[in-house]
């Protein structure tokens, strides 16, 4: 089996390449290069990653698999450039390049980041050699995942967050973060299982562990990281006085903490032999990653 650094990067590529093949036979209109820009040349693809990899897991077909991981980043790439926005974090700089609304402006930002959440939907509607009881599946997850008992809900939390003076305690971070960036985490690690129609019960278990890890070290780097290699501004959760799993349970528990949540995952992953190698990896991957 190759390094899991070789397989990463193997599977951005592809993933790169199919998204902006697709993006070409979209055709070119006043809102094309705004979302080439956000979708493209960038980013690590782990949620196209785990949909790939889970899929390889079930034998889904290769071409289904692709296109599954397409629609994930598509959906991803919308919620960074909408919490990039003013109104939301603020932020001028994403994936070492200009963010969409600094590049353009607010409003094609916004639309940019519209145009990005339906075209996710449409990917899935139109997967190939995919039966329509699995595709409304997987919509209607994705659908959960992404919208008010999901990620937006975790956004809504986290900008309340900010507002409240009441400090949040580690169980309404839990709570925040499996919003906020576990749930999409989990429909990725779960699409192979939803595809095939099998149990997604350990998968699911994983996924729920990692993206609780992914956040407690994203956390972590917000303190230790770099910002020219994390290519975003960093450390500002500590200028806005937010609660983080560093702020309470310091920076040494915190990584403690990281690495028992892999464990957790590795140990779900069991009953898949081998070919659950590569999200193995990938689990300990989030907490050795830099950026």
């Amino acid at each position: 089996m190759p390094s899991f650094q070789s397989l990463l990067n193997d599977t951005a590529s592809s993933v790169e390449l199919a998204l902006s093949e697709m993006l070409e036979k979209q055709g070119d209109n006043l809102m094309s290069n705004p979302i080439r820009h956000a979708v493209l040349g960038g980013g690590k693809r782990l949620r196209a990653f785990l949909v790939i990899h889970s899929c390889n897991i079930f034998d889904v077909q290769k071409e289904t698999a692709t296109q599954a991981a397409m629609a994930i980043e598509c959906l991803h790439a919308y919620s960074l450039v909408h919490d990039d926005l003013p109104c939301m974090d603020d932020d001028a700089l994403r994936r070492g390049k200009p963010t969409v609304h600094v590049k353009w402006n607010e409003a094609i930002a916004t639309l940019t980041g519209d145009a990005l959440q339906t075209l996710a939907f449409e990917l899935i509607a139109c997967l190939p050699k995919v039966d329509a009881d699995r595709k409304i599946e997987l919509i209607k997850k994705l659908a959960k995942a992404s919208g008010m008992q999901g990620m937006v809900l975790g956004q809504a939390q986290d900008i309340q967050a900010e507002k409240s003076e009441r400090s949040l305690n580690l169980d309404d971070i839990s709570s925040l973060q499996r919003n906020k960036t576990g749930a999409l985490i989990e429909w990725s690690a779960t699409a192979g299982a939803v595809l095939s129609d099998n149990s997604d019960k350990e998968l699911l278990n994983y996924a729920r562990s990692i993206g609780l890890a992914f956040q407690i070290q994203d956390d972590i780097l917000d303190i230790e990281g770099d910002t020219i290699l994390a290519g975003k501004r960093l450390q500002k959760d500590v200028t806005a006085g937010k609660a983080t799993f560093v702020s309470l349970l310091g920076i040494e528990n915190a990584k403690t903490r990281a690495k028992q949540l892999v464990e957790e995952a590795i140990q779900a992953l069991s009953i898949y032999g081998d070919k659950a190698e590569p999200m193995r990896q990938v689990a300990k991957f989030i907490i050795e990653r830099k950026l």
